[in-house]
């Protein structure tokens, strides 16, 4: 590896630790506004203040990035999408933060199964065998059955299999779309979506809840700013294990401003998860690595 290899590779892993970091001050952002707002309006908010700060990207680009003859498929992700965003906000304010993020981790199980069914791409037994660790991972964590499982378990639940399905329409837009245009059409979208049920709780923010609630917008947009780019930088085998690093740094901010633990069971279900998404990660960019080379598996993971 050349010393230019090396630090890009060094540039896009923090990024990814940055990116990681900056989803968990958000999550922490969502939950000091919840002390005045619902859930469902800091949604609103973290969406308003999310399209300030992306604002940027138009200006750069200028309108003509907007044109696209695909607004009914934006629209239609978009609206799975923030369903999927009320989900998980609701599972932030009222899930201790570790355990809300760490089921949020089960998105790539479910984007493995998905991609099965509409895309038509070919899973094999070890990947299968990651998706159902994976699913034991979720099931350790979530624990039905026992004193401590409540219904907000699964909101986030529901919040990850939504977001798995707008992973998959992000990867049919995604052959057409560029990536910038992607994220403005979606944030153009979101807000006003978001509004809608925002204004049925309405209550409006006020003192220092403001800042929180712009905080968590621009924590988001920088979150997947750093994400974004370090993708294009490294192999996503090798930077979706540190993404999981999230985990630990909500865990932490828990500790220290809520006086929330971490129990043993979602320590490790959380372990479990990871694991799993790491394999499923590595196994996908092999076999997307040999595509190029190999016209077998090629025409067996790439049907129409």
């Amino acid at each position: 590896m050349s010393a230019t290899e090396r630090r890009e590779l060094l540039r896009a892993v923090g990024m990814m630790v940055g990116s990681a970091a900056m989803f968990a001050c958000m999550a922490v952002m969502i939950r000091l506004a919840s002390a005045q707002l619902h859930a469902f309006e800091i949604a609103f908010f973290r969406n308003l203040f999310g399209l300030v700060f992306i604002l940027p990207l138009l200006l750069h680009h200028g309108t003509g990035i907007l044109k696209t003859d695909k607004l009914h498929l934006y629209t239609g992700r978009c609206l799975i999408g923030i369903v999927a965003m009320l989900c998980g906000f609701w599972a932030i304010v009222h899930l201790p933060l570790a355990k809300a993020v760490t089921i949020s981790y089960s998105t790539p199980i479910f984007v493995t199964i998905l991609a099965v069914l509409f895309l038509g791409e070919m899973v094999r037994a070890r990947r299968w065998a990651a998706v159902a660790v994976g699913f034991i991972g979720v099931l350790i964590i979530m624990r039905p059955g026992a004193e401590t499982f409540d219904g907000n378990t699964l909101v986030a639940l529901t919040a990850s299999v939504l977001s798995a399905i707008v992973a998959v329409s992000i990867k049919v837009l995604s052959r057409t779309e560029k990536p910038d245009a992607i994220v403005l059409w979606t944030t153009l979208l979101w807000v006003p979506m978001s509004l809608l049920p925002a204004l049925f709780v309405w209550t409006g923010p006020s003192g220092i809840t403001w800042l929180w609630v712009v905080a968590a917008g621009f924590f988001g947009s920088a979150g997947h700013m750093f994400w974004t780019r370090a993708l294009k930088r490294a192999d996503a085998s090798l930077l979706t294990p540190i993404s999981f690093m999230q985990v630990p740094f909500v865990a932490l901010l828990a500790w220290w401003l809520f006086a929330e633990t971490v129990t043993g069971w979602t320590a490790l279900g959380a372990a479990i998860i990871f694991a799993a998404n790491a394999y499923i990660a590595h196994r996908e960019a092999r076999i997307a690595s040999r595509t190029v080379t190999d016209p077998e598996i090629n025409r067996e993971t790439q049907k129409p």
